[in-house]
């Protein structure tokens, strides 16, 4: 794809939660500081410690920069609680989020960019099924992701093809709006934050390639794999009902903004 000139008017905050990455957030901050200093954009790191149990909060402030905010709280809250923490914390015109650790090559924020400024998004996700991806992934989370796709699909009518992976893109006018209203703490939080941005109306929404190399224990997945297929299905449904029978997203006083 055609590399997209932007602007110096463009910032991005990179929203990074963690949570048990002792081992790999000293060398995860380098790398996607390096990468975001490759791009002519300014841009922040806002590392969020999702309970501070190990030394992940420590190590990650062993990367001294004045681009990196290191924050954490004391209880393990789940993804999309850390998610909501930093974006609300965020002063880019361009939020992205990227999962910890190095499954998930961090090159891909650059690839989402130019998505981004290229088709003018509102959105712009990483997709395990783009055909420009590559990825080496567990059948086990493949059916996760295509059971997903279906009740996304089916149920909110929303035609994207991986909700799951840990890499996304929005313009700041799109986290003022959706944040306030999003209730999902743990495994739907990135189906709660894309349906109830389609319902809000910003349905330019776009999939670009990513590259993941997730080499998971076997035995680890099949003892998770049913407690989170169940609980992301519990969470969709709930989603369902907040957006269809008590109109609880579109409600104008859930519109409000405010740090989390």
């Amino acid at each position: 794809m055609q590399r997209v000139r932007r602007t110096k008017k463009d910032f991005i905050s990179v929203v990074i939660p963690a949570y048990k990455q002792e081992k790999t957030i000293a060398q995860n901050l380098s790398v996607v500081k390096k990468i975001l200093e490759g791009i002519d954009c300014d841009f922040e790191i806002i590392v969020v410690v999702d309970g501070l149990n190990d030394k992940t909060f420590p190590n990650a402030k062993k990367i001294k920069s004045p681009k990196i905010k290191v924050l954490g709280y004391k209880n393990n809250r789940g993804k999309g609680y850390a998610v909501r923490y930093g974006m609300g914390r965020a002063v880019g015109t361009i939020v992205c989020f990227i999962d910890a650790g190095m499954d998930l090559d961090p090159k891909g924020i650059v690839t989402l960019l130019d998505y981004f400024k290229l088709y003018k998004a509102d959105i712009v996700i990483g997709s395990k099924r783009h055909t420009m991806s590559r990825v080496i992934y567990p059948w086990s989370r493949r059916i996760i992701s295509f059971l997903s796709q279906i009740f996304v699909k089916i149920l909110f009518g929303l035609n994207v093809k991986d909700t799951q992976v840990g890499l996304k893109m929005f313009r700041k006018e799109v986290v003022r709006d959706v944040l306030p209203r999003l209730l999902v703490k743990k495994f739907a939080f990135d189906i709660e934050f894309l349906v109830v941005a389609y319902a809000l109306g910003y349905k330019n929404i776009y999939e670009a390639p990513v590259e993941i190399n997730h080499e998971f224990s076997a035995s680890i997945i099949s003892k998770n794999i049913m407690r989170e297929l169940f609980r992301t299905l519990w969470d969709t449904l709930a989603i369902f009902y907040r957006l269809n029978l008590v109109k609880y997203y579109t409600s104008e006083d859930k519109g409000k903004w405010k740090n989390y």
